[in-house]
């Protein structure tokens, strides 16, 4: 149901006067987390899920779902076992919750994003979710083993590589386009993360590309 309203007979002075006065209600609406997240194509399948259940939903974005009209249990577990056969999790806890949503914020920069950040990420994220950083951090580390800066430096790696692939810009580009302080910070940042300078990660995977293509 998109809406409701109240029937309210209202008497003016005249006793044969009435005025029915309608008061239109906002439908009920609730929010889901789903963990794992990360991509457009998530997105597409939280949508199809939720419509192939009849469920009426305003947004779908990373790591969330607005869903209009209430939702009974039996639903509930229906969604989360139909996510989770996508590799999909719908989180329950407070806390679950916050880290995706740190998560989101994350992802969103290092992905979707070309801006450099105004402030200091730990800065930003306390404005963008409202908590303070240390309280995040902690939480953080103690539910994911691994603190909120290495997951940053994780994924700023993963869309490195994901350049490097793509061949369209050098790595002194890759490196003024992710926002280092200099290609050597990048460069240095790359081979603890995977073990490998970049330019011999790029050889490998053009070299991997290459034997596929030859199947």
């Amino acid at each position: 149901m998109l809406g409701a309203y109240i029937y309210s007979p209202t008497k003016y002075p005249h006793p044969s006067n009435h005025f029915i006065h309608f008061t239109f209600l906002k439908p009920r609406a609730m929010t889901i987390y789903i963990k794992n997240m990360v991509c457009i194509r998530c997105k597409m399948v939280v949508k199809a899920e939720l419509a192939n259940m009849g469920l009426h939903f305003t947004r779908v974005d990373l790591g969330q779902a607005d869903i209009t009209g209430d939702i009974s249990i039996a639903q509930h577990d229906q969604i989360k076992a139909d996510l989770l056969k996508s590799g999909l999790e719908l989180i329950d806890d407070i806390k679950s919750v916050l880290i995706e949503k740190i998560k989101k914020v994350i992802i969103e920069l290092v992905h979707y994003s070309e801006e450099p950040l105004p402030v200091n990420l730990s800065v930003y994220l306390s404005q963008q979710l409202h908590h303070n950083y240390t309280y995040m951090a902690n939480i953080f580390s103690e539910r994911q083993g691994h603190s909120i800066e290495k997951f940053l430096i994780e994924h700023k790696i993963e869309r490195v590589k994901e350049l490097l692939i793509y061949n369209e810009l050098n790595l002194t580009e890759i490196a003024f386009k992710m926002h280092y302080s200099s290609l050597a910070h990048l460069s240095s940042q790359f081979k603890k993360v995977t073990g490998h300078t970049a330019s011999h990660y790029k050889h490998l995977k053009v070299q991997q590309r290459a034997m596929l293509e030859e199947i």
